[in-house]
């Protein structure tokens, strides 16, 4: 064990063997030699101070690679911090970890220290074989026959080889500390790669106590409490080179500049991943975000396309839109007198008025909304069927098959450990863990439910109020606005209309709110699933999520439910309006005259957007900004200096729930295209540019803004799979509610297949039937408008209003006639129908399409057969030796010829 610290003064004190040398020219260091002044001890020497290079990931020997780096700000009236940190790096010694302490007077800042560790091949090789590491032990020998048709059309987007495929393909086994001359080890000190070599690390780390065997104290354990505490300001492993430039050190690989320049350009954005190279950097958890980010984007340009073609649909239809042409002529519209929508405030207005918002309503509300809501529901089965298809290709490819039980049983979390005072014998292991005693852990899960549903609560209240702005603010705006032909608005009159200048603001308000809700709710879903213990971090994480999830599905989604399937729906009629929270003023909210879709694709647009923009600037901006002003005092000493642990050290934490965000943010956005798409057929569109952008700007920070991450196994996308599954069920039910509640078409198909006046079949007329009358003298004082507009007159007896209900002089005056119980009933039968064919087609889809390929299962079947041969093999060859050399000891007789011994059987399960 060295220790190595350095003093202050002009030159350095070294602990080291006299065996250690040091190398300037192969790892990039710097020195002048020097003498030792005085007697010192055995084993010290006496060096002038180290100019470091920037590109150095090993100790100041050049041979220790440098594997995870601490850092502190040593407070010498903090003792007991000295003493946390004394007894912390004892033990890490203890355990076999190497480390070297840099002192603060070599740090730019003059004041941090930096321990720097290396696990030596002991260590590692024990822990490897605690954690069931695959390490390679034969070369894959199986022929890769899969040609792509028309393979030379991809040769743009693809990156070099050596990129792509940064390893050889070699068949793999848990790694054994006892087999090791059964793997292929060419060099113990690459054998393990430096992302598994920092996983090691971390996971001793993460373990280590900070308490002395005399005290016992359990909950003194980990990097993560010294880090809340404050024992250390920083725990992390090393990039390998700066982004922009290649190590000038030939022992580094410069892994993170290839990244960076093949894959965090924005530029690279017609390109594939490379994602066996994010994974051998980054581990396979960040390297299964990535490919899943990509297969969706690559999935939503499908969906993209068809959106698109319905869109430009009701662009190319827009003349044949009969009903817009008879609310926008002087002749229908112009002479069909409106209902006040509001009490008092609001005045008697002409149908014509909504000319421009018909005909924006018709882009998006048309036949071919009916088509993409199903095709929609059967593309979200393709793209759940054909990842789970890409996810098991991968686990092959990454060594992750049979992963997720080494997961649950080996690597527990360390604060589960600590604060699981009880212990019971595992059946399986026969060895006494810890665990959570189910009274505990009951009382536990139902105050963490209770704060669940306390905060939902907290986003229903939210939404509530913003309702109330909304029917409070109308007549206000109504007021505003129904003087504009004498004022500033003549401009905007015939486009901003009260309802869209109340959507507009409630949308953006809503969205505020959206933004404040989540910021505090993080660090509640945080607080309440540690008191909840998780065994592990796999159950940890998956706990988390449907604890964010469901938060964010009610605070993201709920104003899009009310305007959809809310809004309009209990207004009652005139005379006899619904006001919210009974007695008050606030009349309930009506749609617009082109429906309420138009409003719903507003609110759709404003918060979906509005997340992507603002998700981006937090991703991007903050992190480079605080960086940048973090960073500002290092530009100022000579390049040289600035070491690589320095320079990791300036940039910003990823944090153990860093893709967690990132998939919340993915599956959010998921959401907005497939539960309410049959509103905005543009949205995939929107999604597809945020998501190309988002894979470019996610690779960029992770590869220049952010610390490397511990490297972390994950076999698949884990609880969001399941997420989006149930999503994906629930799209389909929206869709089926909003183009029969929302949209206005089955009004319109049962009117013309039923209810038409004249023997063509077109819409003329629908205007008229589609609006039920109401005499206006039966209006409340309470209702009467305050003031008239200019045309008005006492020739003008009645009004109009959106509903299907008996005239004023009919007996069963304004009651619901049998044309709404028709239309209700279609409505009712559609839901059904769409349903039925599209939850049939997904199952069909689901069962023609295996989870696994069947290359894939022929593969994994392959490497099992191959392991049990070739540990039969071994223990075989083992045996013979033994035997052998036992035989040669013990007589002096020829020793005899054991017989070979057959070939081991694969046992079935195997196969």
């Amino acid at each position: 064990m060295h220790r190595l610290t350095g003093k202050t003064g002009g030159d350095s004190l070294i602990e080291m063997s006299p065996t250690d040398s040091f190398s300037d020219d192969v790892n990039g260091y710097h020195h002048h030699a020097s003498s030792s002044s005085g007697s010192l001890e055995q084993g010290r020497s006496e060096i002038d101070k180290q100019k470091y290079s920037k590109d150095s990931v090993f100790f100041r020997d050049g041979v220790r690679r440098i594997d995870f780096v601490l850092s502190y700000i040593d407070d010498k009236d903090d003792q007991r911090k000295q003493e946390r940190r004394r007894v912390y790096e004892s033990n890490l010694q203890k355990v076999g970890l190497e480390l070297e302490t840099e002192d603060k007077t070599e740090s730019e800042d003059g004041k941090t220290y930096f321990v720097k560790i290396h696990a030596p091949w002991e260590v590692l090789a024990t822990y490897a074989d605690v954690l069931k590491i695959k390490v390679p032990f034969k070369v894959n020998d199986i022929p890769d026959n899969s040609e792509i048709p028309m393979n030379w059309l991809s040769t743009p987007f693809r990156l070099p080889e050596h990129i792509m495929n940064p390893e050889p393909d070699y068949f793999t086994a848990p790694f054994n500390k006892s087999k090791s001359d059964f793997f292929l080890i060419e060099d113990k000190e690459t054998f393990f790669p430096p992302s598994t070599r920092n996983r090691i690390v971390y996971y001793i780390l993460a373990r280590c106590p900070y308490f002395k065997d005399e005290c016992g104290d359990r909950d003194k354990k980990g990097i993560k409490r010294l880090l809340n505490n404050g024992t250390y300001t920083a725990a992390f492993p090393l990039h390998d080179s700066r982004y922009w430039t290649k190590s000038k050190d030939p022992n580094c690989e410069s892994e993170r500049f290839n990244l960076y320049k093949y894959w965090a350009k924005f530029f690279c954005f017609f390109k594939e991943q490379p994602l066996n190279l994010v994974r051998k950097y980054y581990g396979e958890k960040i390297g299964i975000y990535f490919a899943w980010l990509g297969f969706y984007t690559e999935m939503l340009f499908f969906a993209a396309v068809v959106g698109t073609i319905c869109f430009v649909y009701g662009f190319l239809t827009y003349d044949d839109n009969e009903w817009s042409k008879e609310i926008c002529s002087e002749e229908i519209g112009g002479n069909i007198v409106m209902c006040p929508l509001c009490d008092q405030k609001c005045t008697y207005w002409r149908l014509n008025i909504t000319c421009n918002s018909s005909w924006q309503s018709h882009l998006f509300d048309n036949v071919a909304t009916v088509f993409f809501a199903i095709f929609m529901g059967i593309w979200v089965t393709l793209f759940l069927e054909f990842w789970k298809r890409r996810q098991a290709r991968l686990e092959y490819e990454w060594d992750l098959v049979d992963f997720e039980e080494e997961q649950q049983q080996l690597q527990l979390r360390p604060e589960y450990e600590t604060k699981c005072t009880n212990r019971k014998l595992n059946r399986i292991t026969q060895e006494m863990e810890p665990y959570l005693p189910i009274t505990s852990k009951c009382a536990r899960i139902c105050l963490s439910g209770a704060t669940v549903l306390l905060w939902i609560s907290l986003i229903i209240a939210c939404i509530i109020g913003v309702i109330a702005y909304r029917l409070a603010v109308y007549a206000s705006f109504a007021s505003i606005m129904k003087n504009n032909t004498a004022t500033n608005l003549d401009v905007v009159a015939p486009y901003v209309t009260p309802q869209l200048a109340t959507s507009v603001t409630a949308s953006c308000i809503n969205f505020v709110i959206i933004m404040i809700l989540n910021l505090l709710y993080e660090r509640v879903a945080i607080k309440i699933t540690d008191m909840e213990i998780p065994k592990t971090h796999l159950e940890y994480e998956n706990k988390l999520t449907v604890k964010m999830f469901l938060f964010q599905f009610v605070n993201y989604y709920s104003s899009c439910f009310y305007v959809a399937f809310f809004k309009g729906k209990f207004v009652g009629y005139p005379g006899n309006y619904t006001y919210m929270f009974g007695s008050s003023k606030l009349r309930n909210e009506e749609c617009e005259p082109g429906g309420c879709l138009i409003e719903l694709t507003t609110q759709l647009v404003i918060v979906m957007t509005g997340k992507q923009v603002w998700g981006n600037i937090q991703e991007a901006l903050v992190p480079w900004l605080m960086n940048w002003w973090g960073s500002r005092k290092a530009r100022s000493h000579p390049e040289s200096l600035y070491s690589r642990w320095e320079q990791d050290y300036d940039l910003q934490g990823f944090g153990q729930l860093g893709l967690f965000y990132e998939y919340l943010e993915m599956v959010i956005q998921f959401g907005f295209i497939t539960l309410f798409v049959a509103s905005f057929p543009l949205a995939p569109l929107l999604a597809l540019i945020n998501n190309i952008i988002e894979v470019r700007v996610d690779a960029w920070k992770l590869t220049t803004q952010f610390r490397r991450p511990v490297a972390a196994k994950a076999h698949s996308i884990g609880a969001w799979e399941e997420i989006l599954g149930g999503m994906a069920v629930l799209s389909v039910v929206t869709n089926a509610f909003i183009v029969a509640f929302t949209s206005d078409m089955i009004p319109r198909l049962v009117y013309m297949y039923a209810y038409r006046t004249h023997d063509e079949l077109n819409m003329k007329g629908y205007i008229n039937n589609s609006l039920s009358v109401f005499n206006i003298s039966q209006f409340t004082l309470e209702e009467r408008p305050e003031e008239y507009p200019s045309w008005f007159n006492s020739s003008i007896t009645t009004c109009r209003y959106r509903d299907y209900r008996y005239p004023p002089d009919d007996k069963k005056r304004y009651e619901h006639n049998m044309q709404f119980w028709h239309i209700l009933a279609a409505k009712l039968a559609f839901i059904i129908i769409m349903e039925h064919v599209v939850f049939m087609v997904k199952f069909f889809v689901a069962w023609m399409i295996p989870d696994v390929p069947s290359d894939v299962r022929a593969r994994v079947k392959r490497e099992r057969y191959l392991v049990q041969e070739y540990l039969h093999n071994y223990e075989v060859e083992k045996l013979k030796i033994q035997l052998s050399q036992n035989s040669n000891n013990e007589c002096t007789c020829t020793p005899m010829i054991y017989p070979s011994l057959s070939k081991h059987e694969v046992l079935s399960e195997c196969l």
